[in-house]
């Protein structure tokens, strides 16, 4: 039997022995049968989507195997592993079930950031039922109810513990850079963020996990959970998009191929590709938008929605009457036939 995804992991488990966070070095899709069937044998493994943790010889039995089947990678990555003091764990996912342990969500948040799915590629439900609040510091994870008896101990030892956060996601950074990009502020990029290649996140922007951008995006604003900006596109400063968690509801919000959302401005429909979107106007589905024809005039009055991914829009507000009004290098002909016709 195939299966889904696969990863070997090192991470932090509270007093209570529960999973604060994984690390995998290099997590994957799909694996041999021959090497689901040795992890049968070494694991105990069942065949289902399961997060087994494993004894430092139980990793090195794994290495051996790996090496026998030519898998070279993971026969280095579990030797090295296999010398850690840290607790380890094999989790292997048969299908794309919604997660339901923690090392599970951790690894589908690291197929995201590196690279091998997209955005709603895979299932995410109930993910942060299975994520403990936990102290991000520089001595790494902590549970928040263990956090006063580590602060004082560091102190008696003349440490200072430093918190970062406290969330449930960790950033990024600590644990993929993927290549080509740059992210000037690291901390607000969380684990499960997608960044393509020649992506550059300046100091004020945002990317939630489930989200991300595709080829040369410059982010100075915000990219919510579940929104996808296209190659070249510009997110101006202080700019904001609607994310599924946070009004979107079940509407995947994106942006098209470049694109540029204004400093200030907001984004609550999908736009297509070269559009701009004024600064300081946030175009929600339920706003009314007067489409304007080649001459100036109103073509149409439509609602926002009705305009969900369509391609060279310009979206602005009239300075004198305050209407959201939408300019179109297309005749208003041809763009009313696109407005009316059935999908």
């Amino acid at each position: 039997m195939g299966i889904y995804a696969f990863g070997l992991g090192i991470g932090t488990q509270n007093k209570n022995g529960e999973w604060l966070e994984v690390f995998y070095p290099a997590p994957q899709l799909d694996l041999s049968e021959d090497a689901v069937e040795m992890i049968k044998a070494t694991l105990w493994y069942e065949g289902e989507n399961e997060a087994l943790a494993a004894t430092h010889e139980q990793m090195r039995v794994l290495a051996e195997g790996f090496a026998k089947l030519g898998d070279d990678a993971l026969a280095e990555q579990a030797t090295t592993l296999s010398k850690s003091k840290q607790p380890l764990v094999a989790t292997i996912l048969a299908t794309d079930d919604a997660p339901s342990t923690a090392p599970e969500v951790y690894l589908k948040l690291h197929l995201l950031s590196h690279r091998i799915v997209k955005p709603h590629e895979t299932r995410l439900d109930g993910m942060f039922g299975l994520l403990k609040n936990t102290a991000w510091t520089n001595e790494g994870a902590i549970d928040i109810d263990e956090l006063p008896e580590r602060q004082l101990q560091a102190r008696v030892e003349g440490r200072l513990l430093e918190v970062m956060s406290v969330d449930k996601f960790p950033k990024m950074a600590n644990y993929v850079v993927p290549a080509g990009v740059r992210v000037a502020h690291t901390a607000r990029v969380r684990l499960g963020a997608y960044l393509g290649e020649g992506t550059t996140i300046m100091h004020e922007g945002f990317v939630n996990f489930n989200a991300g951008t595709e080829g040369t995006a410059m982010i100075e604003g915000r990219i919510s959970a579940g929104v996808w900006v296209g190659d070249g596109s510009d997110l101006g400063g202080g700019c904001s998009t609607m994310g599924t968690l946070s009004g979107g509801n079940n509407v995947i919000i994106s942006v098209g191929k470049e694109c540029l959302v204004g400093a200030n401005a907001g984004v609550g429909i999908p736009l297509g590709d070269r559009c701009t979107v004024e600064a300081g106007l946030y175009v929600t589905a339920g706003a009314v938008v007067h489409v304007l024809d080649s001459d100036g005039k109103v073509a149409e009055k439509v609602k926002a929605r009705d305009l969900a991914s369509k391609s060279d829009l310009l979206f602005r507000r009239n300075s004198v009457t305050g209407a959201i009004e939408a300019l179109t290098n297309k005749s208003a002909i041809e763009l009313n036939h696109e407005l009316h016709a059935h999908n």
